[in-house]
């Protein structure tokens, strides 16, 4: 679009353009992904007063299933918009200097399914809790994570750093869902 948007002339505008959008695409997913929460929450509470006897799933449950949703969704656009890049004719990438551009992308499609997956699991912990800090932790990670490629130009550090917030996202939805040491000896 924004190539469309100012005729493929001014390469500095077209990538302010692009970061203005991933802003946006990143701030509109975690909007959705709370008022999928506030939607689930309600449809939970009402099948509660429809059958009182009856456990409705739980939300810990709901975020994990919400989580994988929101990863495969952005996961499939992230894998169309590389294969867009491997028709040509152009560049390969955002800064066209990356032949590895492509085993990169690969990675960051797992890292960035994995991360919604632990942010849809920390998100709906922090809702629960009424910790609005917690949503704006998760929203500025997925910033970060979206904004590196336009950041930096070494994918190979982008990727890095994504996997570090993946491990530490990763480690904080264990312990939001409850996961202990003692329950991971158990399970390994």
């Amino acid at each position: 679009m924004a190539r469309v948007i100012i005729d493929n002339k001014d390469g500095p505008t077209q990538k302010y353009l692009l970061i203005f959008g991933a802003f946006v695409s990143v701030y509109i997913q975690e909007m959705f992904r709370f008022a999928y929460y506030k939607l689930l929450k309600k449809a939970s509470e009402g099948l509660k007063s429809i059958n009182p006897g009856e456990t409705a799933p739980s939300m810990r449950l709901l975020a994990y299933v919400s989580g994988l949703g929101f990863g495969i969704m952005s996961g499939v656009f992230s894998f169309v918009n590389t294969l867009s890049d491997s028709l040509g004719p152009g560049t390969v990438g955002i800064h066209g200097d990356s032949p590895q551009f492509f085993l990169y992308s690969a990675f960051m499609t797992l890292v960035i399914i994995l991360l919604h997956v632990f942010w849809g699991i920390v998100f709906f912990d922090g809702c629960e809790k009424k910790k609005w800090g917690i949503l704006l932790i998760v929203l500025l990670t997925h910033l970060l994570v979206s904004a590196q490629t336009f950041i930096s130009s070494y994918y190979g550090i982008n990727l890095a750093s994504a996997f570090i917030i993946l491990v530490l996202m990763g480690t904080w939805a264990f312990l939001a869902a409850g996961g202990s040491c003692r329950s991971l000896k158990l399970c390994l």
